[in-house]
């Protein structure tokens, strides 16, 4: 059995007695308290995240905005420094390698934050599809952390615990500033539908930077298990299982963001739908699974669950599944779970609609 990869807060995490599990390779807390009160801490206060398992890629030097332009499906074109947007990489047939973000640090020099479980394999796909010469591609993931704080408090939260004025950051926006001697990006974005923000700095300080957020009244630590329910209630995919190499950007329902002008790989078949990702409302508190059959209401199968989970925010449980494109503009399905049959409503995304992500913050 391979070892585990620890992040620069396992050690923090196992003394402060978050439950640790195998994840994308890493050892990562699932929880602290409890999904549930994590979950809570999110939706109304802050939590922080770690997310070091991420992988964060480096590509600088003359032309390097034309070079990756043909390696994902982001508009670089439209990208500018301080921004940025979300998108992905795809396989010559146009199925999703990974989804990614890519900040634009300077004109022709970005940042790529990947999968942790695709680190390997997008920093060979996007390097085959790079010149031989002229561009510097470093992977820098062993030497940096990632810290996603969020919640409806995150900002006041950022506020007193960072030097800098974050008050006219955007969505999708980032910027920088000094902490303990190191520089610390700070970047507007988020997986939870709240307020959030995700810090990247020196492996080095991570465990000096997460205690000083957790120092916070207003701040708790959350695992893995409060991202996921967070991120489902927002209809977020998940790659490996909402997202993969067998399925495009279009039947995922991200076609919108296919509109790069660059000829890059997969472009010619990212538009083809077989399969829809559909998003589906289960009464009660039972959820499905992953791998559950999807049933028409003739009980033909006709899809299978990607996702699942209750809902706390929400009170009933939800899941994203893929079904036949023929069948998909159905409005009423029937889940084949281990014991029963559950009756599941499409509904349309986001599941959770009071999410604070784009609110106003600052004076």
């Amino acid at each position: 059995m391979e070892a585990l990869v620890k992040t620069p807060l396992s050690d923090w995490n196992r003394s402060h007695g978050a439950k640790m599990v195998p994840f994308a390779g890493f050892d990562m807390p699932v929880q602290y308290a409890s999904i549930l009160a994590e979950h809570e801490q999110t939706r109304k206060k802050a939590a922080v995240f770690d997310i070091c398992h991420m992988g964060e890629f480096y590509l600088s030097g003359p032309g390097a905005a034309a070079a990756l332009g043909t390696a994902v499906t982001h508009d670089l074109d439209t990208l500018a420094p301080g921004k940025c947007r979300y998108g992905f990489l795809l396989n010559e047939a146009g199925g999703v390698v990974d989804d990614l973000i890519i900040y634009c640090l300077a004109p022709d020099s970005y940042m790529l934050v990947v999968n942790g479980a695709r680190i390997a394999v997008d920093f060979e796909t996007v390097k085959a599809r790079l010149p031989r010469q002229g561009l510097s591609f470093v992977d820098a993931s062993a030497e940096t952390a990632k810290i996603d704080l969020q919640g409806p408090l995150a900002y006041d939260v950022l506020a007193a615990r960072l030097p800098g004025d974050f008050s006219g950051l955007k969505y999708f926006n980032f910027s920088f500033v000094d902490f303990a001697g190191e520089k610390l990006m700070v970047s507007r974005t988020g997986y939870t539908g709240e307020l959030g923000y995700e810090l990247f700095l020196p492996a080095t300080k991570a465990v000096e930077l997460w205690e000083a957020l957790v120092a916070d009244p207003r701040v708790a630590p959350a695992g893995l298990g409060a991202r996921d329910t967070l991120r489902l209630e927002m209809g977020y995919p998940l790659y490996g299982q909402d997202l993969d190499e067998e399925h495009t950007p279009a039947e995922a329902g991200y076609g919108w963001l296919l509109a790069s002008p660059a000829e890059y790989v997969g472009k010619a078949g990212a538009g083809a739908i077989r399969d829809k990702l559909v998003s589906l409302e289960i009464p009660g508190r039972r959820s499905a699974r992953h791998g559950d059959a999807v049933l028409d209401r003739n009980g033909v199968k006709v899809g299978v669950v990607t996702s699942a989970s209750f809902g706390p925010s929400l009170g009933h449980a939800v899941a994203l599944a893929y079904v036949d494109a023929a069948a998909a503009e159905a409005k009423e399905f029937r889940i084949q779970a281990a014991r029963t049959e559950l009756p599941a409503v499409k509904r349309a995304l986001p599941f959770y609609k009071a999410g604070t992500a784009r609110k106003s913050v600052g004076a």
